[in-house]
């Protein structure tokens, strides 16, 4: 596939912070993405690791009283801002971002204790670049969410408005992540900085594995710059977009220090497109500890893996065995079907320090093989009442599940599913990636779901824990096992493929039977209303050698302030959430 600099589209406005498999590794190579001049161009292993604020609530905890159960408010502003990603100190990459910074603050919460957050949309009109107007509809991804709060693609929040989501918070310790899934325009949002971890913590989590500072979040994306500095975007004939800078938490490539004792990290592939196959250049293996869904039943030792976007895994590292001074990188050696450039093979750097461990913490060397089970890791597959089959591929220019689009659930007024599925229904459902050339990976919202098996084989180890998006390669057909629940009404499955997504690889399925009218329908329950602040933080300027598209219609206007760049720390800004009062 090839790529060309000056195929590279410019977003005058908008930009971002931010075992051996059998499977094939060969991917396409390419010099560069980037329109920058090459003497600007960040280089790896030259800036600190930071982590992104933890996010303090907005208002004192209440009660909900219909149950008892704490409720903790939070609010989050998307907003333009601007942040110092490339090296030269003053050229600054514009974005958008919750609370102005990519990737957004992570919520910490504990399990049991509810989550309302208020989103308040204060984005420009248009985005600079697609002219698309910049409505958002925000997704937890990971958690079974009602419909009305689950960031259904079509509940938007226009620039002006507010919606306040409900999370109810009863599932297992796990990675979320919250992002963008504005309708048709999902990979272009996030992209520019939409997404932020999520963090749910519970009494087996916290006795098991570190916390605190060693417990650590890696928000991984990549991008390309235009000349100005500001993003650039190249969606490859609407296949995908893979930038030349890898990002840690809006970082390119950057170095932290660790003590040498046991860490614990939380890697969310927050990519487009682009899929990972992370390895420590010693050749030790990560310790698996977790997947989507939280905790495996048993810890896997792994010397790499396949991580395609919007999946997290967790896994442990122990940095005791090495020597002070000692550099150790977290390699990527990619997947079949991306593209590679000349340093997309690194990721991030760790510098071994000498600094005190505290011997106390029983987590300081400790590595456990036994976890926590779940449900969804207890189910068999003789209790699967039903077997479904969903084709993923591209058709006439589009990307489809079973030949059927979004826009054809839009012009059914959103009636048209793919699947209707009792509640409490235990099903297998099998996704086929039949053509060659692509990958998808594939997310169910609402449930966790159990891989059963790849092409008739067993799943790769560091799969044997709950998800909830799975990586469908080439010619390869996956078998899950889903419970469906708790919640009655509609949900989308997707490729996360933010660009396949887009164009059109989307449907949904309902669960139950929610009634008609529906209570809990998705763009009706809950709508957004004005956030009373009409102020919107305007588009910059375009750069003069932009070319916007046709519809493109962004006024021309003085560039954001810039945002604060969080302190640099190797662990949280804020100390983990105290368990609630029982």
């Amino acid at each position: 596939m090839a790529v060309s600099r000056r195929n590279v589209l410019l977003l005058g406005g908008l930009g971002v912070a931010g075992a051996a498999l059998g499977v094939p590794t060969t991917a396409v190579n390419a010099k560069s993405a980037s329109a920058l001049d090459d003497s600007l161009m960040p280089r790896p292993f030259r800036t600190d690791f930071i982590q992104a604020p933890v996010l303090a609530p907005s208002s004192p905890d209440t009660v909900d009283p219909a149950d008892g159960k704490t409720v903790r408010h939070y609010t989050v502003v998307e907003k333009a801002a601007s942040a110092q990603i490339l090296p030269k100190a003053g050229l600054l990459t514009p974005i958008l971002g919750y609370n102005g910074i990519f990737p957004g603050p992570t919520i910490d919460v504990y399990q049991g204790t509810k989550v309302e957050l208020t989103v308040i949309n204060q984005l420009p009109a248009r985005h600079a670049l697609g002219g698309h107007s910049l409505d958002t509809s925000t997704h937890l991804h990971g958690s079974a969410s009602l419909p009305q709060y689950d960031g259904y693609a079509s509940d938007i929040t226009r620039p002006g408005f507010q919606k306040t989501y409900k999370y109810p918070n009863f599932q297992g310790a796990r990675t979320l992540w919250y992002h963008d899934h504005g309708v048709h325009h999902t990979a272009l949002n996030a992209y520019s900085g939409l997404a932020g971890q999520y963090h749910m913590h519970d009494a087996n989590s916290e006795r098991l594995l570190p916390r605190g500072k060693y417990d650590v979040a890696l928000t991984v994306s990549d991008a390309m710059f235009a000349a100005n500095g500001a993003l650039g975007y190249d969606d490859n004939s609407q296949s995908g977009l893979w930038g030349d800078v890898i990002l840690v938490n809006g970082r390119p490539w950057p170095v932290m220090r660790v003590q040498k004792r046991v860490y614990r990290f939380r890697l969310l592939n927050c990519c487009i497109s682009r899929s990972l196959r992370p390895r420590l250049s010693t050749g030790d293996p990560l310790i698996m500890v977790a997947t989507d869904g939280g905790l495996m039943p048993a810890a896997q030792s792994v010397r790499e893996y396949r991580h395609a976007g919007a999946e997290r895994y967790e896994f442990l590292v122990d940095f005791s065995k090495y020597r002070t001074g000692q550099r150790i990188e977290l390699q990527n050696l990619s997947n079949d079907n991306n593209v590679d450039y000349d340093f997309t093979n690194k990721i991030m750097a760790f510098d071994v320090v000498d600094d005190p461990v505290d011997t106390a913490d029983p987590s300081w060397n400790r590595i456990p093989t036994t976890l926590v089970g779940s449900e969804v890791m207890n189910l068999q597959e003789s209790q699967a009442t039903r077997t479904r089959r969903f084709r993923v591929k591209r058709e006439n220019g589009t990307w489809t599940i079973d030949g059927v689009t979004w826009a054809d659930v839009i012009a059914s007024n959103y009636r048209k599913v793919a699947a209707e599925v009792p509640l409490g229904a235990t099903e297998i459902w099998e996704f086929e990636n039949g053509s060659g050339g692509w990958f998808h990976p594939m997310h169910i919202h609402l449930v966790d779901f159990k891989v059963l098996s790849r092409n008739g084989r067993a799943p790769f180890a560091y799969e044997k824990g709950p998800k909830d998006t799975v990586y469908v390669g080439e010619n390869e057909t996956v078998r899950l096992l889903v419970k469906f629940g708790p919640h009655q009404g509609r949900y989308m499955v997707h490729c996360h493929n933010l660009v396949h997504e887009d164009h059109d690889m989307m449907v949904q399925f309902q669960v139950g039977d929610p009634g008609d009218p529906d209570p809990n329908d998705p763009m009706t329950a809950a709508p957004a209303v004005p956030s009373g602040t009409t102020a919107t933080m305007p588009d910059p300027a375009p750069t003069p050698s932009a070319t916007p598209s046709a519809t493109s219609a962004p006024a021309p206007t003085p560039t954001p302030t810039p945002t604060p760049t969080p302190t640099q720390t190797s662990g949280r800004t804020q100390p983990k959430p105290q368990r609630p009062s029982r």
